[in-house]
């Protein structure tokens, strides 16, 4: 039988008057970056921080009053809370680092994303995509900017990963307690939490709202798991990723209508709303029905400044990642929406279509996101081609290097990832700077660490990886009953061998079985007792992948051989916590992608940070990375039409790396027993990476060309109730009507074949406006290098000036272009449309070419 409370009360723990300050520190996660905070609340109880997966909150309700009145009269632990909660004060009073052109005082970036990882208490991620938004979160709020994150609350998060006896992924959901988690409601002005509706398909759902302290940002999730709603709709946030494509259009609208609207109650209008991915799209819908609601302003008009204030970042590189909902599903939910825009559901569809009025076309939430956005980036400049290919149909009348899609590599938060001992070495030898500032950071001071103190810091790290992969597993082995023997029958992890790291979500295009793929050369590389060599894989497959369940289970099979026992091994469970233990303790980090569809990559990232030297494809971050010398790549650049030759060539590469360079590397030891060229590698890989790839070095890129542009738009087009943002609705409407009729007549040059470098080419050009003016249209020369098949790679642009237009209205332009290298080159005309208020970031989509 079981009872149900009639009332639950939220029950405060009492904390004797000096260990206050606790309370405080547990509820902002600044914990999760400080490790000297970390370290004060895992000396309260270390058995109970780890049973608590390392949340402060529950932790306090957890310690007895007797441990608590102990720790009040112990001076150490006094002095260690004082210290850290000054740390605090001192980090959430400091001005800000960065100022941004464009932004003005008071203005807010509202950061959405399906998912933020941010601590293993909080499970609300899947893997990397929600990494890079907690990181996002923690940067912003190290360098002062004023960004606020929007997500939803998952009351049963994100899966527990179990492996079964016969090596099968299973799910497990638990129900997480708010009560127990750095997280506090937010209250309306009656005091009571605050909550929001959104319209669905004839009822309104409502989302209550939360927020959680990241150091100086804060971060607002939704949760529809409340008494006021009907049962169906209690469960819409109950699962990360969960649940069919209606559950998936009801969250996206919970977090890209229910997000706005949240910030409106809160008073916030943001200036720039950025999209992390195509699951919030729906919030430029919002903005533009808010904004005629205020101005009384046409579809048109109120598009301008929400599209010119909205950033997007993609972070797919195939079609098959693309949220795609059938047109009826959206018709059921959205029509309350498109009707309060003044549209028809054709004109709504179309803003979610690569071919506008094909109702056989899905509505892709991407490409909405794509069309209601001024700027849209990849995440490495190798994923910006990748996305120009996969979105070249959303701008027809553009070729694809000109697709207005920019690229800001991903990157990560050092405090975060960069273990607690060699952080200590970097605030000696690097100074304290790097934790905030990494870019400005003397990183040349790494090269003045002694060999042997970096080694011996490096060891520490594999032993403390060692040693929990060995506990969890022994835990693990237990809990699905394996015999005994499967536990202490031959060989075990060795925390002084060569420990090769794997860790990311298991999909089918990231190959972790790669390694696998000639099991009886890899039994030779990893069964040499005088060089041995450890393989540790983790990562969880999505739960309705049944193909990436295989590849874990043929890892867990493999491990299970007597030849790689003790030396092959698959840790589940894989959170924030076991990652930063896999990064800093591997030697070696293992990146194997199907090239090019590994957008970023950012695991190798935090590994390359604490010295981990890095081989991997070519492919993501690493494409533009890789420098030889500091870690390896495997294949080179070689792309094969065929995935089994592929596989075949790169798991060659990959096996003689490790046999011809990584392993003798490794064990090459002089008389004190420190690797002398492993550790130098190591410094040049920590200098090399470690400030160019950090979130601190991708928000500023983030803050300079986007929001900052993207807030001068917001403000520009709003002005004097949207005067500028109606002046260009009426003349793109007067524009698109003309367009056709604009007709490029005649280009001529000055017609030599060969010149000499830097040579000046005169370029002559007679166009029709049709029934636009002179004025309307910027005419350009674009050129670059051409292939023997004669297509342009546009590499520079020229403009073309006005000269006259004659009684027939025929325009005449003019203008040169150098080209500065030899070879064959080519040039083209480009006419597109021209306002003198138009900003930069309103991409009109409109040419014609000549």
């Amino acid at each position: 039988m079981r009872i149900r409370p009639a009332r639950t009360f939220i029950v405060e723990p009492n904390l004797p008057g000096p260990l206050e300050p606790l309370r405080k520190l547990s509820r902002n996660l600044y914990w999760t970056w400080n490790t000297d905070a970390a370290a004060l609340f895992e000396r309260i109880d270390r058995e109970l921080w780890r049973a608590t997966d390392h949340n402060p909150v529950r932790l306090l309700q957890l310690v007895t009053p007797e441990r608590l009145h102990e720790l009040a009269e112990d001076a150490g632990f006094l002095e260690h809370q004082r210290r850290v909660a000054e740390a605090l004060e001192a980090y959430l009073r400091r001005p800000p680092i960065l100022t941004v052109e464009g932004l003005d005082r008071g203005d807010v970036i509202a950061y959405f994303s399906l998912e933020f990882a941010l601590a293993e208490c909080l499970p609300n991620y899947s893997g990397g995509l929600g990494v890079l938004a907690g990181d996002h979160l923690k940067s912003a709020s190290d360098l002062g900017l004023p960004l606020v994150g929007v997500g939803l609350f998952y009351h049963e998060g994100y899966f527990r990963q179990e492996i079964s006896p016969d090596g099968w992924q299973q799910e497990v959901y638990l129900d997480l307690d708010t009560a127990a988690l750095p997280m506090q409601h937010v209250l309306g002005a009656d005091g009571k939490p605050l909550e929001v509706s959104i319209p669905f398909d004839g009822r309104d759902v409502w989302a209550q709202a939360w927020r959680i302290d990241v150091g100086k940002t804060p971060l607002y999730v939704l949760s529809t798991n409340i008494e006021r709603n009907a049962p169906p709709d209690r469960e819409i946030t109950a699962r990360l990723y969960g649940g069919d494509n209606e559950t998936r259009i009801q969250q996206e609208m919970v977090l890209g209508i229910g997000g706005i609207r949240l910030l409106q109650a809160l008073g916030v209008e943001p200036a720039v709303c950025h999209m992390n991915e195509g699951h919030s799209a729906l919030l430029g819908v919002e903005r533009i029905r808010a904004a005629m609601e205020q101005f009384g302003a046409s579809f048109g008009e109120a598009r301008l400044p929400v599209t010119g204030a909205t950033v997007f970042t993609t972070h797919t590189a195939v079609a098959a990642g693309i949220d795609l909902f059938p047109p009826d599903l959206v018709r059921r939910y959205l029509a309350h929406t498109w009707q309060r825009l003044g549209l028809d559901d054709r004109a709504f569809l179309d803003l979610g279509r690569t071919r506008p009025g094909d109702d056989g076309e899905p509505f892709s939430m991407a490409v909405l996101g794509l069309n209601l956005s001024g700027y849209r980036n990849g995440v490495s400049k190798l994923h910006r081609g990748v996305s120009q290919r996969l979105w070249e149909a959303a701008w027809p009348n553009l070729p694809r290097d000109l697709v207005p899609i920019d690229a800001i590599t991903n990157g990560v938060h050092l405090p975060t990832w960069v273990s607690h001992e060699m952080g200590e070495l970097f605030d000696r030898y690097v100074g304290p700077g790097w934790r905030d500032d990494p870019e400005r950071a003397n990183w040349m001071g790494v090269y003045d660490i002694p060999d042997e103190e970096l080694w011996r810091v490096h060891e520490g790290q594999r032993q403390q990886l060692v040693l929990r992969a060995k506990q969890q597993h022994t835990e693990d082995l237990l809990r699905r009953g394996l015999p005994a023997r499967e536990i202490e029958g031959g060989r075990t992890l060795d925390a002084g061998a060569l420990t090769i790291g794997f860790a990311r979500r298991f999909a089918g295009y990231k190959r972790a079985t790669l390694l696998l793929r000639d099991l009886d050369r890899l039994a030779r590389i990893v069964g040499n007792t005088e060089r041995p060599v450890q393989v540790l894989f983790s990562g969880k497959a999505h739960p309705r992948d049944d193909g990436a369940k295989a590849l874990i289970r043929e890892v867990v099979q493999a491990s299970r051989s007597p030849e790689f026992r003790g030396r092959l091994l698959l840790l589940e469970r894989y959170d924030v916590e076991l990652g930063r233990l896999l990064v800093a303790g591997s030697d070696v980090w293992l990146n194997t992608p199907l090239r090019p569809l590994e957008a970023s990559g950012t695991s190798g990232m935090k590994a390359c940070a604490n010295g981990v030297l890095h081989m991997s494809v070519l492919d993501g971050w690493w494409w533009e990375a890789y420098r030889p010398g500091t870690g390896w790549a495997i294949g080179r650049n070689r792309v094969d039409d065929d995935p089994e030759a592929q596989d075949a060539f790169d798991a060659e590469s990959l096996y003689g790396l490790l046999e011809d360079e990584v392993i003798p590397l490794f064990y090459d030891r002089d008389a004190q027993g420190v690797p002398r060229e492993w550790v130098r590698r190591m410094k040049d890989t920590i200098v090399t990476y470690a400030p160019r790839f950090s979130t601190s070095r991708m928000v500023s890129d983030y803050a300079t060309r986007a929001y900052g542009p993207a807030a001068a738009a917001w403000h520009a087009l709003r002005a004097n109730g949207l005067e500028r943002a109606r002046e260009l609705a009426a003349w793109l409407e007067r524009v698109r009507a003309g367009w056709d009729a604009v007709k490029v007549y005649a280009v001529d040059d000055d017609g030599s074949e060969v010149r000499p470098a830097g040579a000046p080419v005169r370029v002559d050009v007679q166009l029709y406006p049709g029934p636009l003016q002179p004025a309307d249209l910027k005419v350009d020369i674009v050129y670059g290098r051409t292939s023997a098949g004669r297509e342009l790679h546009i590499e520079a642009e020229a403009p073309l000036s006005f000269v006259s237009q004659q009684e027939d209205r025929l325009c005449r332009y003019e203008g040169s272009f150098a080209p500065e290298t030899g070879g064959r080159v080519g040039y083209a005309v480009r006419v597109t449309p021209y306002h003198p208020h138009l900003p930069p970031v309103i991409c009109t989509g409109l040419a014609h070419w000549a």
